[in-house]
């Protein structure tokens, strides 16, 4: 009972505190470079120092009961009986190499049970813990929220085994019926989905039962509700359970185009839909699409730290990005000025990331290799992922550091790391941000190298004889020397950027060194102050307040 108590905790915080910012992209094993399935996941919310723990698989007796936690209050909701047996768990994949991860959309007011038992982070942990295939997590979790009442917003899941990729969603029914409704798509082995917080389901085929799952009233309680009226071949999931509106267009579905406008070569037509000022006139885009070319485990990395840069919403190239480009802007989003509203863009990449993810599906691999995800702490853009294989015994130390909270820093706490350089980079954006991303580069070329090596040694004994304790441990080591290993070189990095912009001058570099004098001492710093954009807007602000008469 304990670990199933513990294994959710690393879930809890991201419930806690406003998580409705998220992005997944996924990648089917014939839209790969490699044959890999690959999902991304970015968990946004302010203030959550997220860890990553690991839950054993477990055999349980009869009449064992698991505990079910509300996770934005952090209270005990109830129990429900406990299966004979669950799965390993390694964040969001488990032995089976079966991966879960979301993001969330509010869908209609009123829609929220608060009678419900089952919370979205626990309807995950509960699916992974219980299925080895993405089918049976769909029917699972289905069956859990019917059973037991669905505690939450609407919900989209990326669900993807060695097999399927799936996209779900899911919303409550209110405070009138227990239940939720839902629909899932199969998506195509050699097409990419994507979603960020806005309900991508239009079409639903009741005729192919084969690549669509529903409810079996998710027309008729939209009837029901006054949401929907017409044939059921015209039923719209989306229009029906979360309308649009200017924010879900150009802050939610705008990710998606920027995803997909790195892989289609006609995706520019695609921006009246997500500018938001089209409401009444768009095309809607595609849930899926087949990619130009095929993607590798990089590129798809390289996805989450997207600031739609090269694009009309580029947020490196005006004003708004300070002296030195920063494509981080302070929240709140929308603001007031004069009576008139304006707004930030709301990229992939974002400070308030707690944690990222890539999952890795290798369905030609023994499950205890095949299956991994690329972790780290903070922002996409700002951090290096380090490798987890899905039968580590434990989470790397850094990923777990009992002594780190959202408001206790710890040393040895990636999370407070990270953010400590991520947290310098982001006001001095152009300065900072290449020595940053050359570092990244760098560890994640060594750590992808590593991680063949081991795979090259150990796939052979594995596939013969499985994954017994020592082979394991040896593989939990590795993922600990790869995140070890970042955590130091991150602390290196900080040190570099305080002495590097010391009093806000530079100092020079040669081949990466500070350059020095023939006595030791540093040469002269570069004093070159800001661009002539923010000079120009400074001057225009002031007007004659700093002219030299």
């Amino acid at each position: 009972m304990k670990q199933i108590v513990t294994s959710l905790l690393f879930m809890l915080a991201c419930a806690g505190i406003d998580c409705f910012a998220c992005t997944n992209l996924l990648v089917g094993k014939k839209a790969s470079a490699d044959g890999s399935v690959f999902i991304t996941y970015n968990m946004d919310a302010y203030g959550m120092c997220a860890k990553l723990l690991v839950t054993p698989g477990a055999l349980h007796q009869k009449g064992e009961m698991a505990k079910v936690y509300n996770y934005d209050d952090h209270i005990l909701m109830g129990e429900i009986p406990q299966v004979e047996r669950t799965n390993h768990v390694v964040g969001f994949i488990n032995e089976h190499q079966l991966v879960i991860t979301e993001t969330t959309f509010v869908g209609r007011e009123g829609q929220e049970n608060p009678d419900g038992l089952i919370h979205y982070t626990a309807l995950m942990q509960l699916a992974l813990e219980r299925a080895r295939t993405a089918r049976e997590a769909i029917d699972v979790m289905a069956s859990l929220v019917a059973d037991y009442g669905y505690a939450s917003s609407g919900e989209t899941f990326s669900i993807a085994d060695k097999d399927e990729m799936w996209i779900m969603e899911l919303i409550g029914k209110g405070s009138d019926e227990k239940g939720a409704v839902w629909a899932a798509v199969r998506i195509p082995d050699d097409c990419i989905c994507a979603h960020a917080n806005q309900s991508r389901i239009h079409h639903i085929d009741f005729k192919d039962k084969k690549n669509y799952k529903w409810s079996k009233d998710v027309v008729s309680y939209a009837r029901k509700k006054g949401f929907f009226s017409g044939k059921d071949a015209d039923f719209d999931f989306s229009k029906a359970y979360s309308p649009t509106n200017f924010h879900m267009q150009r802050a939610c579905e705008a990710r998606v185009w920027s995803i997909f406008n790195k892989f289609s070569d006609d995706f520019a037509k695609y921006i009246p839909t997500v500018d938001g000022w089209h409401l009444d006139n768009y095309e809607e885009m595609p849930l899926y699409i087949k990619p130009n070319s095929k993607i590798s485990r990089e590129q798809a990395m390289d996805v989450m730290r997207d600031h739609y840069e090269g694009t009309p919403f580029d947020m490196t190239v005006d004003i708004s990005g300070g002296p030195w480009n920063s494509p981080y802007r302070p929240r709140p989003q929308e603001y007031q000025i004069d009576g008139k509203t304006y707004f930030h863009e709301r990229p992939i990449a974002s400070q308030q990331s707690a944690c990222v993810m890539l999952a890795q599906i290798r369905p030609w691999m023994p499950d205890a290799l095949g299956g991994m995800l690329w972790f780290g702490n903070d922002d996409a853009n700002m951090i290096a992922y380090t490798p987890l294989y899905c039968c580590i015994t434990r989470a790397p130390q850094c990923y777990n550091d009992p002594a780190a909270s959202d408001v206790d820093f710890s040393w040895d706490s990636a999370f407070w790391v990270c953010n400590w350089v991520s947290n310098m980079v982001y006001p001095r954006y152009s300065i900072f941000y290449p020595e940053l991303k050359a570092l990244r580069e760098k560890l994640q070329g060594t750590y992808a190298q590593q991680a063949q090596a081991l795979e090259e040694e150990l796939q052979q004994q594995i596939a013969q004889n499985g994954a017994d304790d020592a082979t394991k441990e040896r593989i939990t080591r590795f993922a600990e020397s790869c995140a070890s290993d970042m955590l130091c070189h991150w602390k290196e990095l900080g040190i570099k950027m305080v002495v590097m912009y010391n009093d806000m001058a530079l100092k020079p570099q040669k081949d990466g060194e500070f350059e020095r004098t023939e006595h030791g001492r540093g040469v002269s710093p570069l004093r070159n102050g800001y661009s002539d954009m923010y000079r120009r807007a400074i001057s225009t602000v002031t007007g004659d307040r700093y002219l030299e008469k």
